[in-house]
């Protein structure tokens, strides 16, 4: 269980770093870059979200999940970089035009 709660945190994390980062570089203007962060950042979250639906599955067929801290720290983690990941798309998105318009 433990196990998995990690995972969740680990590629949390991740995707959270690869969106940080790939806000930095739209910034700098390297947007195609940019996106290949956002694609990682993707890939980490979908690492993530597999590791929750296993929680979730097994909770469904009775494989009764402990409350922990730990666990709320996970989901945390999880859906503030969801969310972290759709802005940093967006944010990507302003930049690009910005530099549309001034180039």
């Amino acid at each position: 269980m433990e196990e998995i709660i990690l995972n969740i945190i680990m590629h949390s994390g991740e995707a959270r770093n690869y969106s940080m980062e790939a806000i930095s570089l739209a910034k700098a203007g390297d947007r195609e870059k940019a996106r290949e962060l956002l694609i990682k950042a993707d890939e980490e979250l979908g690492y993530a979200q597999s590791s929750q639906t296993g929680l979730i599955q097994g909770e469904a067929a009775s494989s009764k999940v402990e409350f922990s801290l730990l666990l709320v720290h996970a989901q945390d983690h999880l859906m503030t970089t969801m969310t972290f990941k759709d802005l940093a798309s967006e944010i990507i998105e302003v930049h690009e035009r910005i530099n549309s318009i001034t180039n």
